[in-house]
């Protein structure tokens, strides 16, 4: 999908600077979670701490692409498909702002968290490097505008749940047999579950992709079944 051509040149600069602004912020978020997940493997502080007081940019990414927008709807009162690009952004801006949050969650547990124990450090890693690769097709599938990849990258969200409840299952496993570890093994929790909704995020974002492309709401839909509920 192009966006497409008006005959205002105006009118289509500010289509395309919201639509790179949206990405910019996508950049961002991505290289935010990067780092948190960096500085809690490695057990860097000063990288957690680093990320825990950028997040201001994401934020104010959000603000300048609300505002661009309401000014978009209110000046151009745009239809068809410039409305849905427009819906679409608003809303996947929402979600790339809370995956920051939660990137910002990571990295403040990264802080206090001394150390993981060996088997918790792979699967958290592992998770972490699934999410992460959710995140950079999500961003890739929205800069292309590709509904097909969205639908199946919404559809592997199904996996990163799985992953998740694997690893609060260990997790309790390794409270109960050495309590000392308990505050940690909560911190790792916490930064699974951050994780875990990461994944949703990511999923919300594609479904905004598919509305986007082909007028389809396929929010609340089964999720097994996705592909054939936006299917024409």
């Amino acid at each position: 999908m192009d966006i497409g051509q008006h005959t205002s040149h105006q009118y289509n600069q500010e289509l395309e600077h919201v639509r790179n602004q949206s990405l910019q912020m996508g950049g961002l978020v991505e290289e935010q979670l990067g780092k948190a997940l960096r500085a809690l493997m490695e057990n860097d502080s000063q990288l957690g701490e680093e990320v825990a007081y950028s997040d201001y940019r994401v934020n104010r990414l959000e603000v300048e692409i609300d505002e661009a927008c309401t000014q978009i709807i209110a000046r151009r009162q745009p239809a068809a498909g410039d409305l849905r690009l427009v819906i679409s952004l608003i809303k996947s801006v929402t979600d790339l702002e809370r995956i920051g949050d939660e990137a910002e969650k990571i990295a403040r547990h990264a802080i206090s968290t001394e150390g993981l124990a060996s088997s918790l450090h792979t699967a958290l890693r592992h998770l972490g490097d699934h999410v992460r690769e959710m995140l950079r097709r999500t961003l890739d599938t929205m800069a292309r505008m590709d509904a097909e990849t969205a639908r199946q990258i919404a559809d592997s969200d199904l996996q990163i749940d799985a992953e998740f409840d694997v690893l609060s299952r260990q997790l309790l496993t390794h409270m109960m047999e050495d309590p000392r570890t308990i505050r940690d093994s909560l911190n790792v929790l916490w930064c699974a579950r951050s994780l875990e909704r990461i994944g949703d995020h990511c999923k919300n974002i594609c479904e905004y992709v598919i509305y986007l492309v082909e007028g389809k709401d396929v929010r609340h839909t089964n999720r097994p079944k996705l592909g054939a509920e936006a299917t024409p």
